[in-house]
């Protein structure tokens, strides 16, 4: 495994994180199969585990917490969770008042209620779920941030940044003015927007990066084609319904070329050393609903970042879109 500083916070993670939204109940997970797939992950090498408080309603966050719980080495694990907007509007709208989304006492009872399910006395990582530019002259939320620090409850804060982001929700000027120790932003092939201005700021800043969806949900996983068929009421089912899963194999197949010049084994591992192929990326979190995944995953990123010369070629590769919606 590869391993990298987290901004300037003093920690070391993993280049690749488990993304822990998958196993908190999307249809086809099964408890037994994730919990031997944070076994693996952790036997190959993986330090940062990524979840949320709506992740299963805290499901996700029970799992990895009974997996670190049982490890004597607890402090070598970095844990993450995400709060919610009490308004429950995803993503946040420019003009939203904070006190909608995070007023204090919402950050503290959400934290706490992470806290109880990992069962561990300290989140290292805790996030905004959602956020919005506006929020930057807010000070009850920076108030319960620093609380929350000072009692020991969190270690490091940052948003998870809203997708697609623009100036109104990029969070540079709360990185700027150092209340943010970390940020987690959508970097993939296809979504090479953060390389021009998030990250020369996080770099500048000493933020670390946790890059999420590396792998598009699937899109860049190379095996989606348009007779595919997901699990009935799947987030999957949703993310690739019309022609989506035809236009996803489309643009997988053309990138082969990958493959035939011998610069990745696969499309995923291709996809999944892209994202740490940027310095001011410190990991990259990846679904790993079962041990295979986390097999798999771990292997591609011990290859290392690509070769630059393939960097330049995938920005042609770069496909806008929002499949979210």
């Amino acid at each position: 495994m590869i391993y990298r500083k987290l901004g300037n916070t003093g920690l070391e993670v993993s280049a690749l994180g488990f993304g822990g939204w998958g196993i908190g109940g999307w249809e086809g997970a099964e408890d037994a199969e994730s919990l031997r797939s944070i076994e693996m992950a952790m036997d190959m090498g993986v330090t940062l585990f990524d979840s949320a408080l709506g992740y299963g309603n805290g499901h996700s966050e029970a799992l990895i917490g009974k997996v670190i719980r049982s490890k004597p080495d607890r402090d070598r694990y970095i844990v993450t969770s995400k709060i919610p907007p009490k308004n429950y509007v995803f993503p946040a709208q420019p003009g939203s008042p904070v006190a909608e989304a995070y007023p204090a006492d919402w950050i503290v009872e959400c934290t706490e209620k992470s806290l109880k399910n990992f069962g561990l006395d300290v989140i290292d990582i805790q996030h905004f779920h959602v956020w919005t530019n506006d929020w930057d002259q807010g000070d009850e939320w920076k108030e319960a941030i620093e609380r929350l620090k000072a009692e020991g409850k969190i270690r490091l804060f940052g948003p998870s940044i809203n997708f697609p982001y623009s100036e109104a929700d990029d969070g540079i000027a709360m990185m700027n003015d150092g209340r943010f120790d970390i940020m987690q932003v959508v970097h993939n092939i296809y979504q090479q927007e953060p390389e021009s201005d998030i990250f020369p700021a996080a770099e500048k800043n000493g933020v670390g990066i946790i890059a999420r969806c590396p792998l598009d949900e699937g899109a860049l996983s190379g095996k989606i084609t348009p007779e595919t068929v997901f699990p009935e009421g799947s987030f999957l089912e949703t993310y690739f319904k019309e022609d989506r899963k035809k236009i996803a194999y489309e643009k997988a197949q053309a990138m082969n070329w990958l493959m035939e010049e011998g610069f990745a084994g696969s499309l995923a591992e291709a996809a999944l050393r892209y994202s740490i192929s940027f310095p001011a990326v410190s990991s990259t979190i990846a679904g790993m609903r079962n041990p295979k995944h986390a097999e798999a995953n771990c292997a591609a990123i011990e290859k290392g970042p690509l070769p630059e010369e393939v960097l330049v070629r995938l920005k042609a590769h770069a496909f806008d879109h929002n499949w979210w919606i």
